[in-house]
């Protein structure tokens, strides 16, 4: 049998821009917590690492001077299970598909494309997030960062997943948005295509890419050059 093609995607400001919704589940915390609020843009450049480190970014420069090292990680956590559940009952309040997404995911079912999801957000909140947008049966396969024993950028994220689909690396192709996705297709040693203004606080520039694109509008040219080389 003639292995297919197979696009890893990440999730988080590659296919859905959940920012909005991230933003007001780290305010809840934030306030809750005594700390101060952060706005959409702030919250896209600390995304991508899961909701302990986006937490961690967020405060812990101020939280340092506050707190010993062992009150630190206590309240890490609780700020970290705090933030889970509340993002998780308010996962899709604001969350939308990124420009040309879902004509792109039509495109790649009708041209056999295996496709599957590594993302370090836990996999059963990217499984809950795919199903409120109506994505989630495009995907053969969602990989959180609780799916392994290791995340992005260890290379193994990705090519387990691409193992599970019985897809084959050579023939394989990764898209994200962040430095930590561009190091898993390195990684992996597969090519990788950068959307532009990801979340992350690095510039374009400094990311290793193959392709840049703006948003899923005309992909399709890029991964046939794929297909047919």
């Amino acid at each position: 049998m003639t292995q297919k093609f197979t696009i890893i995607f990440d999730l988080d400001g590659t296919l859905i821009d959940t920012a909005p919704d991230l933003m007001n589940a780290h305010n809840f915390v934030m306030r809750k917590f005594g700390y101060e609020t952060k706005t959409t843009e702030d919250i896209r450049k600390l995304v991508g690492k899961g909701a302990g480190s986006l937490i961690g970014r967020s405060v812990w420069g101020q939280a340092k001077k506050e707190f010993g090292k062992v009150n630190n990680d206590q309240t890490k956590k609780e700020m970290t299970s705090e933030f889970i559940k509340y993002y998780a009952n308010n996962i899709a309040n604001e969350s939308k598909l990124i420009n040309g997404v879902l004509e792109f995911l039509e495109w790649c079912k009708k041209e056999n494309i295996s496709m599957g999801i590594c993302t370090n957000k836990q996999d059963y909140l990217a499984v809950d997030l795919l199903k409120k947008i109506n994505v989630y049966n495009y995907f053969e396969y969602v990989a959180g960062s609780n799916t392994f024993d290791y995340c992005k950028p260890d290379a193994r994220h990705l090519t387990n997943v691409v193992d599970i689909m019985q897809g084959n690396i050579r023939k394989c192709i990764m898209i994200g948005d962040s430095e930590t996705d561009s190091d898993t297709a390195k990684n992996a040693g597969i090519p990788f295509i950068l959307l532009e203004d990801g979340y992350t606080e690095k510039k374009v520039s400094d990311i290793p890419h193959d392709h840049l694109i703006k948003d899923f509008i005309g992909i399709e040219k890029i991964i046939s050059s794929y297909l047919n080389g």
